[in-house]
């Protein structure tokens, strides 16, 4: 059936999204912290050494322009945003890739064609809007996300075992 294919169509691109988005925002963590914790340990450096001693006051000044540079940076990419923004939308591709796998596997068998064809109409449109909005991914994070599929990191116990019985 076209519509079991679309779906499956959709659940397969919001898992690739949601899996691209997690790496994304593993990625932005990852420069916060790098540039924000160095910023915080050098400020305070800055501040303790102007106030020990008055010859260290260039090396103070020094360490106190490291600081500001690297809180620049940190300010200019807004990685915490990002970060989060990121993490927001992977659990929105992932709602998405749930309840085509939900309509496909459980409601589509029992749904008139008209019933179907609503239910990806639905979620295609929320599928459409969350990518107008969520920052494209690189491609590094693309392929981490991939190979984390890859490697059974989506994978339920209950797709492996070869004796499922369905409940119905």
């Amino acid at each position: 059936m076209a519509i079991a294919s679309e779906l499956e169509r959709l659940e397969e691109s919001a898992k690739f999204s949601s899996q691209s988005q997690f790496e994304q925002s593993k990625r932005w963590r990852a420069i916060n912290l790098l540039l924000g914790v160095p910023a915080s340990g050098l400020a305070a450096v800055a501040g303790a050494t102007a106030l020990v001693t008055t010859t260290g006051r260039v090396v103070a000044g020094l360490v106190a322009l490291a600081s500001a540079v690297l809180g620049a940076i940190l300010t200019t990419t807004n990685a915490s945003h990002r970060m989060n923004q990121a993490a927001a939308a992977a659990n929105a591709y992932l709602e998405i890739q749930t309840a085509a796998r939900q309509a496909r596997e459980i409601d589509l068998p029992y749904s008139s064609v008209d019933e179907a064809r609503t239910v990806l109409a639905e979620l295609t449109a929320r599928r459409d809007e969350q990518n107008k909005t969520a920052e494209p991914p690189g491609r590094r994070a693309y392929l981490r996300g991939r190979k984390n599929i890859e490697g059974g990191g989506q994978t339920y116990a209950v797709d492996a075992s070869p004796d499922q019985s369905e409940i119905q």
